[in-house]
């Protein structure tokens, strides 16, 4: 009696496989996305168009709280959107199971991710305030059309930008992409922080200073760790997948000659 073949089910562990609960509903994050929208645009817009006096004051002759405030949020939301990094390679290399769970991990990678986007959003609208290279909304929505402030880095940010709204909405479209489409649209996430690191390191005014030198080089050797030790899983996995395929191919066939 042959019992090699008799396989017993394997319960499917990892989350990305399973179906996906969102950490953020689609409304709440619209209302977020739609607060960021108006707040900026009220700030840099309505503001001074209303209470120019006011806006003369809290500004100065050469105002550079928008720039301020865009450079800010653009530091916030890399930050978010390295730890989100982190918690999905967490999650495909398994060490999510050990601290602080899968679920636990797959909710904060949803939920940094997007605020990232809401973030990064804030940094290019509140941007329409500065006057002192005085972007407006072209400018700020179609990448590389900025020729007053390094055009070619500038650029790359918006289009990381474009590629982190993709992959942060995938959550909301899972259920009718194929799984092998909505995991490819992931794969675009290495090159959304690339794209982000390369931004922040080339157009960021305070990108030399100690503090900002020191995230990136932490937050983008950390992340290329993580995914080298997922690379080296994934090519052993396969191995040991291929050698067990191998060894019920002997037996199998060993047992059917006897």
């Amino acid at each position: 009696m042959i019992t090699d073949n008799l396989k017993t089910p394997v319960q499917n562990t990892d989350p990305f496989d399973s179906d996906l609960t969102q950490a953020m509903s689609g409304r709440t994050l619209f209302g977020i996305l739609s607060a960021v929208v108006i707040g900026a645009l009220g700030a840099a817009v309505l503001v001074p168009a209303a209470l120019p006096d006011l806006t003369q004051s809290l500004l100065g002759s050469e105002p550079k709280a928008y720039w301020y405030l865009s450079r800010s949020s653009a530091i916030v939301s890399y930050v978010l959107l390295w730890i989100s990094m982190i918690f999905g390679l967490m999650i495909t290399t398994r060490t999510a199971h050990a601290w602080p769970g899968g679920p636990a991990t797959l909710d904060l990678h949803q939920q940094t991710s997007l605020m990232a986007l809401a973030l990064a959003l804030f940094h290019g609208l509140i941007l329409l305030g500065d006057s002192y290279i005085g972007y407006n909304l072209r400018t700020i929505a179609v990448p590389f059309a900025s020729v007053d402030y390094k055009p070619f880095e500038v650029g790359l940010g918006q289009i990381g930008f474009y590629v982190m709204a993709l992959v942060g909405l995938s959550f909301y479209v899972k259920k009718t992409i194929t799984q092998r489409g909505w995991r490819l649209i992931h794969f675009l996430s290495f090159a959304m922080f690339v794209l982000a690191l390369v931004h922040g390191l080339q157009a960021g005014t305070d990108s030399s200073g100690t503090f900002m030198s020191l995230l990136y080089w932490v937050s983008g050797s950390s992340v290329l760790l993580m995914t080298v030790f997922h690379i080296l899983l994934k090519v052993t996995g396969r191995r040991q997948t291929a050698d067990r395929k191998s060894q019920t191919i002997e037996r199998t066939t060993g047992a059917s000659a006897m």
